[in-house]
């Protein structure tokens, strides 16, 4: 679908758009493989926005994408990291340098919250609530705030980076920015992406990722710890999960409670107890959507898709 030179655009009908959709159907990359249905969505998706808005523009006098059927993306639970793995991708950093030591509290701050990486990169100094054991993620997706509990070792780690390499990389004490570079500016997102997923690739897991990968694997092992998902829902900011109607409210005291004896790098796991052996429909439905989330807007290393857009 072109137009060489000048458009028409009430002259492209349904019927043109769905020809168009088709041919992204049986369209093949050089590779021989066709485009995967996020990709044929990403395509399709600007269409339908655009003729959206020029008809309430009245620039048009009917929307021809109103019933533009869209390709159906294809839901998969994402594959968590075992606690093992973790403990390798969070060993990787070279402590005895000062992005490694940053690094490190970074990637424990993202395990131990299951914060998303935009909601990391724009924390302050004053979100850190240490004694409390919470953090303050203001405007998060969905323009939520929410307080979300951090466990004792994720503290730690961030302690030793505020004391030992922050006040070496700040340059200016009104910059209140929680994580920052070497040149003293708040760290940006798509370097954490960058070093998070290196970190990942040099543990040889045989697998890639990046920064999301924790939050999969956060609420993975904790469900798998015994946590109700309702609260796994509250920790992520989830506002709504299609197998639960009624969104539950919790206390960040109940939260802070689950979350220190279902965490793997918080609990002690008494004699004789043992995790739930299968999470319930709630919480599939809970992985599935945590699988659809992209990394605020760009899709992960760990994808191995085709046409990934990171």
């Amino acid at each position: 679908m072109s137009c060489a030179g000048s458009c028409d655009l009430a002259q492209l009908t349904k019927p043109i758009l769905e020809s168009y959709r088709r041919q992204l159907f049986y369209h093949r990359k050089q590779n021989g493989n066709p485009l995967t249905f996020g990709s044929q969505r990403a395509r399709l998706a600007p269409l339908k926005l655009f003729f959206a808005w020029m008809t309430r523009q009245n620039a048009l006098l009917w929307n021809p994408a109103s019933e533009l059927d869209m390709p159906r993306v294809e839901k998969r639970l994402p594959r968590a990291l075992s606690v093992d793995e973790v403990e390798r991708v969070l060993a990787v950093p070279p402590l005895d340098e000062p992005l490694g030591l940053r690094d490190r509290a970074i990637m424990e701050m993202l395990y131990s919250t299951g914060m998303r990486r935009s909601e990391l990169v724009a924390l302050r100094l004053s979100d850190v609530a240490a004694p409390e054991g919470t953090i303050f993620i203001r405007q998060g997706k969905g323009k939520r705030d929410r307080v979300v509990p951090i466990g004792a070792r994720a503290l730690g780690w961030l302690a030793r980076y505020r004391d030992e390499v922050r006040p070496g990389f700040s340059v200016d004490e009104a910059e209140d920015a929680l994580f920052l570079s070497e040149s003293g500016a708040p760290v940006e997102a798509d370097t954490l992406t960058h070093r998070v997923g290196r970190y990942v690739e040099a543990a040889e897991l045989g697998r890639r990722g990046s920064c999301h990968v924790f939050r999969h694997t956060m609420a993975t092992l904790m469900l798998e710890g015994g946590a109700d998902v309702r609260l796994i829902q509250e920790i992520l900011g989830h506002a709504s999960l299609e197998s639960t109607e009624v969104y539950t409210r919790v206390s960040i005291r109940h939260l802070s409670a689950v979350h220190a004896a279902t965490h793997p790098a918080e609990r002690t796991r008494k004699p004789g107890t043992t995790p739930a052996k299968r999470a319930s429909s709630d919480a599939q439905s809970l992985l599935l959507s945590l699988g659809a989330e992209t990394e605020d807007g760009a899709i992960e290393r760990n994808s191995g898709g085709d046409d990934a857009h990171e």
